[in-house]
């Protein structure tokens, strides 16, 4: 017996496969319903009632079963989640009371240091 071979897609079960295996499952009940009526007919007792209430539940889960559809499988597609961004380090203390701390902002080269230019487009 050989083993499965994995799936890599999300692809279902081709529709040929699903019929062929539907119908079999049928005919395979309706088989053993046809028996058990042969049986009925041939033994006496308990067995022949048994075999006759056999052979009236087994259309019904026959049915049932052939037409329980294609399996659904669901997939895991949950999007994968990044690492975390490193933690931002903190600005340098620009305060006036820090010795040799420049009075303009711009001059530290510091991110988000700089003019702020207003410029509109004609």
């Amino acid at each position: 017996m050989s083993e499965p071979v994995p799936s890599i897609t999300s692809a279902p079960e081709p529709l040929a496969v699903d019929q062929a295996r539907r119908t079999r499952s049928y005919l395979i009940q309706m088989s053993i319903r046809v028996v058990c009526i042969i049986g009925a007919v041939l033994v006496d007792g308990w067995v022949r009632w048994a075999l006759v209430a056999a052979a009236v539940v087994l259309p019904y889960s026959a049915v049932l079963i052939a037409n329980s559809g294609r399996d659904q499988v669901t997939h895991d597609t949950s999007p994968v989640t990044p690492p975390a961004a490193p933690a931002l380090t903190e600005l340098p203390d620009t305060s006036p009371d820090v010795p040799n701390a420049p009075s303009d902002p711009s001059a530290t080269g510091a991110p988000g240091a700089g003019r702020v230019i207003d410029h509109v487009d004609d």
